[in-house]
């Protein structure tokens, strides 16, 4: 038996010893050490997901790394003892989508955590397409447990990245001063970016952000329009991220981006606010070009591990808050509550 945190439905989560998965013979089962819980969690926990219910309850959390407990019989490439973390995401496996490794934009994607069980729990199963899908990563011996849970967001951000480049000098304004806000901003630098801006509601998160990295500029949101402007000689800045899912931010940043700049929309919206109304003359006039970045695939998490592996970028001090599995009210709290940064689940 095992201890695992199930949801139920809408705001109903549960503590509860249930079964270790059973495997086949060419699956693989992961000891949790640590999972970072995520927006997209609380959303589901908040608003309830479809095929979560009474009847039929899930383990969330998909930012997960540990141990192999045991391997399938017909599993190669991977024995029990590795130190692994998991790339959430999987596809089909035959679409367009796919076929160009993109896994995360298949039209029949699932994720541990989301759609299958996931990382709030002491043991996962990792399902055959993901284990032949590369979705099992080795870690260095000098990555930690708690530093591989934050693979799985950062590799979103260096999604974000792709999609939407930074050149060398530009100026990048950041909407949004949590987990991802943060490790964008991290990796706008190291991009190349000359003044890179982090706003936010919350003057702890921006004051938790200054803690985390001096060199990035952190402004109010009360004033931040002025304070833009004065920054950049009246122009706006050549990048905005939207790192929130606020519909306002995103008309700030059609605002607020310079001519010839570009936006990312980075923060999904609540189904009740995802139609924004925006100046679409300001993107035509100014010609702007504006993006959009969802999840990440498993390139894109090989890579940002190499980022962790090699210091160029240190996830750690996002750390804020960690919690045993049995203290999921008290994590969760802190998850929600704004003051904080990045919450964790572990199990020793």
């Amino acid at each position: 038996m095992m201890e695992a945190v199930k949801m139920y439905g809408a705001g109903d989560v549960r503590v509860e010893r249930t079964p270790i998965p059973d495997l086949s013979a060419d699956e693989v089962l992961v000891q949790v050490k640590a999972v970072g819980i995520c927006g997209t969690d609380l959303r589901m926990i908040n608003n309830g997901y479809p095929g979560i219910g009474p009847n039929t309850p899930r383990s969330l959390g998909h930012e997960i790394s540990g141990v192999i407990a045991a391997v399938g019989e017909r599993v190669e490439g991977y024995r029990s003892g590795d130190r692994v973390a998991i790339a959430p995401n999987m596809g089909c496996g035959i679409c367009g989508q796919c076929v160009k490794g993109d896994v995360h934009l298949c039209p029949n994607y699932e994720a541990l955590g989301v759609q299958l069980d996931g990382g709030f729990a002491e043991y996962v199963k990792i399902p055959e397409k993901a284990v032949r899908s590369g979705n099992i990563v080795r870690l260095p011996d000098h990555v930690g447990f708690e530093e591989a849970a934050l693979i799985e967001p950062l590799s979103c951000v260096y999604n974000g990245i792709l999609q939407c480049p930074i050149a060398l000098g530009d100026n990048v304004l950041i909407i949004g001063a949590g987990t991802i806000g943060i490790m964008y901003a991290q990796l706008a630098k190291r991009a190349g970016a000359g003044k890179v801006f982090v706003t936010n509601r919350s003057a702890e998160r921006l004051r938790l952000c200054r803690d985390i990295d001096p060199e990035l500029r952190t402004l109010p949101l009360e004033g931040l329009t002025e304070a833009i402007y004065a920054e950049t000689d009246g122009s706006g800045v050549d990048v905005c991220v939207t790192a929130n899912p606020s519909p306002e931010a995103q008309q700030l940043a059609v605002q607020l981006t310079a001519m010839n700049g570009r936006i990312n929309f980075f923060g999904g919206l609540p189904k009740a606010s995802e139609q924004v109304a925006i100046n679409t003359n300001l993107i035509h006039y100014k010609q702007l070009i504006a993006t959009g970045s969802t999840k990440a695939n498993n390139h894109h998490f090989r890579k940002t591990l190499q980022f962790i592996a090699s210091g160029m970028l240190k996830v750690e001090p996002l750390i804020t808050g960690r919690f045993r599995l049995d203290q999921i009210d008290q994590a969760l709290a802190a998850a929600s509550g704004g003051q904080g940064i990045k919450t964790l689940l572990t199990t020793g």
